[in-house]
């Protein structure tokens, strides 16, 4: 998925990150963190599962002519399970 940028990242003190974890609210990870974010974060949703915070943009990859159609994918799981 594309970055924005590389100065934007995910940071929260150790008991918050601990209880997002455990309560199953970490929904993305970098593969290669490119950013710094806390335990390499990309996204998060709420206690209720329906937002979501994410820093990836997969609206930047949504079709092949701008370089990858990945980003769609994220679009139409979402579509597909409303």
């Amino acid at each position: 998925m594309t970055v924005g940028n590389g100065e934007g990242n995910y940071f929260a003190d150790e008991a918050t990150l601990d209880r997002l974890e455990g309560e199953g609210q970490v929904v993305f990870r970098y593969q290669d963190n490119p950013n710094g974010s806390a335990r390499a974060i990309a996204g998060i949703v709420n206690a209720k599962g329906n937002v979501l915070g994410m820093m990836p943009h997969p609206d930047r990859a949504f079709e092949a002519e701008l370089g990858s159609a990945d980003g769609a994918l994220l679009f139409q799981s979402a579509l597909a399970s409303a």
